[in-house]
């Protein structure tokens, strides 16, 4: 059967509903930055160049690298497929690099105060994370230089990287969760600030776990 969107419309308050969701994800994303940048101040010292870089990285870059294709919320919504792919390639690619800027920042603020690294959940969790998206990242260049596919389907590689994704932004945010939980920022904000930190990164999460899911359910059901 192949779906049609004439036959089984959706209610027009699910497109509000996720168009609200994407522009207040949007929101949360520039506003939690911004606030993560005043808290930490960096500069003034190694340490406060780590939560600002990896705050710029995923809560910023990598979910405005996701909702790029989002079409109740992309920026660029008008703009072809082909487009939005070089464009979230090169957010992603400066997700990484902020991304390894603020493990290379702690990694050095430890070692000038001579403290073990990856000693915490934070840590090992935060790690892996700026590992497996760097791979990621490397991963998703068959699929804007189709030539590197060498025989691989294109179609499978964009789900496979979809799926990837999604784990890729789960584990940031995740690490990002923990991180909320940490000693500095637990002393740096008051109680409802802190829950405040909490919803926006869950918030973003749900929305972005959203639009994959159902990127990929219609699919499915468009070619069922």
């Amino acid at each position: 059967m192949v779906y049609n969107k004439e036959t089984d419309p959706e209610p027009r308050v699910y497109g509000y509903t996720r168009t609200g969701s994407a522009v207040l994800t949007h929101c949360v994303c520039i506003v939690f930055t911004v606030f993560i940048t005043v808290l930490s101040r960096p500069g003034t010292s190694w340490f406060s160049w780590h939560p600002f870089f990896m705050t710029l990285a995923f809560t910023f870059f990598m979910t405005e690298a996701i909702l790029l294709f989002s079409p109740h919320g992309s920026l660029i919504k008008k703009y072809p497929h082909k487009t939005k792919g070089r464009v979230h390639w090169i957010l992603q690619c400066l997700c990484v690099s902020c991304a390894f800027l603020g493990l290379a920042a702690i990694f050095y603020n430890k070692h000038l105060n001579g403290k073990p690294h990856f000693t915490s959940w934070h840590g090992l969790l935060g790690l892996v994370t700026v590992c497996v998206v760097g791979v990621q990242s490397l991963a998703a260049l068959p699929l804007i230089y189709h030539s590197l596919a060498k025989g691989w389907s294109l179609a499978k590689l964009k789900r496979y990287h979809a799926a990837s994704g999604l784990v890729t932004y789960l584990l940031g945010s995740a690490s990002l969760l923990l991180g909320l939980s940490s000693a500095w920022f637990t002393a740096s904000v008051g109680e409802y600030t802190w829950y405040l930190s909490v919803l926006c990164a869950a918030l973003n999460a749900l929305v972005i776990m959203s639009q994959v899911s159902r990127a990929y359910t219609a699919k499915k059901r468009l070619h069922s």
